[in-house]
């Protein structure tokens, strides 16, 4: 556990320290598991205030995201997760709605190793993220994103776990 504040401390900074000079957002998100475990999401971004590929069709840009999940399982199984991952996104042009996609591969610590069914083997994984959504003018946004969580072979137990997700994020 004390490890798991630890990590929140760093994100904390190392988030905070970019979200200053960058464009930045609070991200709320609700999903489940495939075994039906409700999941609850707080997090933050800081955008990378750059671009490549920009054309009419669209642009590449990122962020950097910290975020807090709590994993709703019964008594015995209640997670809690910290993570921190950079993140790509496809933006589409638009002038009010900009569509988008994005990926991700970050890392999240974990406070227990077993989740409903699923022996994730250690605290730490790593964190694949695919979602798409709309992001609004004003800074809002809403998508669906589908995070994949594995400790890639490291522990003998790796059964990992996905959580498919609904989430806003607003601007700071």
């Amino acid at each position: 556990m004390k490890r798991l504040f630890c990590l929140a401390a760093i994100a904390a900074v190392v988030v905070g320290h970019s979200v200053s000079a960058q464009a930045a957002g609070l991200e709320f998100g609700v999903g489940h598991t495939s075994h039906s475990t409700m999941t609850y999401r707080l997090g933050v971004q800081s955008d990378w205030d750059k671009s490549w590929w920009q054309s009419d069709v669209g642009r590449l840009t990122g962020y950097w995201s910290g975020a807090y999940t709590f994993w709703d399982g019964d008594e015995r199984a209640s997670v809690s997760s910290l993570s921190f991952s950079p993140v790509f996104v496809y933006e589409f042009a638009g002038a009010s709605v900009k569509p988008y996609i994005e990926a991700g591969i970050g890392v999240a610590l974990f406070s227990r190793t077993q989740i409903e069914d699923n022996n994730i083997g250690q605290a730490f994984q790593f964190e694949d993220r695919l979602g798409f959504g709309l992001r609004f003018a004003g800074g809002h946004e809403v998508g669906i994103r589908a995070t994949h969580y594995s400790n890639a072979g490291i522990s003998s137990h790796n059964d990992g776990v996905e959580s498919y997700s609904l989430h806003y994020t607003m601007a700071l």
